[in-house]
């Protein structure tokens, strides 16, 4: 009975962790149309370095061909399909989401948006956003009382 116990908690450890690494998946949404909408939204990272902010997409099993990076609105739009393999086609059990994904990210103002790099590699989607010069700290310098006075004269 233990071992039951401990079998099914680490399946529900497991499902939750892919998951938590391939992307949530959503049920995907269907208009009047009939058009179907995105199935899953990647999990997308964030950090800044002394001059750009980075991002990071994780988006296995999909190829350069197949995603979509544009800036609208002051937003960071990722886009694209994952495309379910050949083999897994037909009575497949797969807990990875397949079909089309959407994330959009609202960006601080003070970004370069002309000059955005993205490099996809092994599934990971790296993306940079450089700090535009006007928003880098600048150094003041400091005034000496007497550079003061001989400003002033």
């Amino acid at each position: 009975m233990m071992f039951g116990r401990r079998w099914i908690s680490s399946v529900v450890l497991s499902t939750t962790c892919f998951d938590n690494f391939y992307g949530s998946s959503q049920p995907a949404s269907s208009s009047a149309s009939g058009e179907r909408g995105w199935s899953f939204s990647p999990v997308v990272e964030s950090g800044w370095s002394d001059n750009s902010l980075n991002l990071r997409a994780i988006l296995p099993g999909v190829e350069e061909k197949d995603v979509r990076v544009s800036v609208q609105n002051n937003q960071l739009i990722i886009e694209g399909e994952r495309t379910v393999p050949a083999a897994f086609q037909k009575n497949a059990y797969t807990q990875l989401a397949y079909g089309n994904f959407y994330a959009a990210l609202t960006l601080p103002t003070g970004l370069d948006l002309d000059n955005v790099q993205c490099r996809l590699r092994n599934g990971i989607l790296d993306i940079q956003v450089p700090m535009s010069e006007a928003s880098k700290p600048k150094q003041i310098q400091i005034q000496t009382a007497e550079q003061h006075k001989a400003i002033g004269a």
